[in-house]
């Protein structure tokens, strides 16, 4: 049986090892166990790694399209405010799940005998 794509699989939220379980259980609490291979995940942990991709992914993205609207309208202060910000709010909370899981995986796959043992 091949492996599954830690690529696939972490974004997606799934089992590194099958594939087809859930990798969390809630939002970001990361399940002990696979329910369908029963890999464990204790002492997986991302750390700050999701977090550091984040601020430079929304960074680029918020800034960016700031400064560009800045220099083509001119928008008052408030208008930047009330839109930038939940903007960079939807965008860090929905990229904080795919990007945990894809470190997760690929923790999994590149330190495997960690985990098998």
């Amino acid at each position: 049986m091949t492996e599954p794509s830690p690529i696939s699989t972490g974004l997606l939220g799934r089992c590194p090892a099958c594939g087809r379980g859930a990798m969390f259980q809630g939002l970001l609490s990361v399940a002990p166990a696979c329910s369908v291979c029963g890999q464990s995940f204790a002492g997986q942990d991302s750390g700050d790694g999701p977090v550091a991709f984040i601020i430079l992914i929304v960074g680029f993205i918020v800034l960016g399209a700031a400064l560009v609207v800045e220099v083509k309208y001119g928008w008052p202060v408030w208008l930047h405010l009330s839109a930038w910000l939940p903007l960079s709010f939807v965008l860090s909370v929905g990229l904080m799940r795919p990007l945990k899981g894809l470190l997760i995986a690929l923790q999994y796959r590149h330190r495997r005998e960690e985990h098998d043992g």
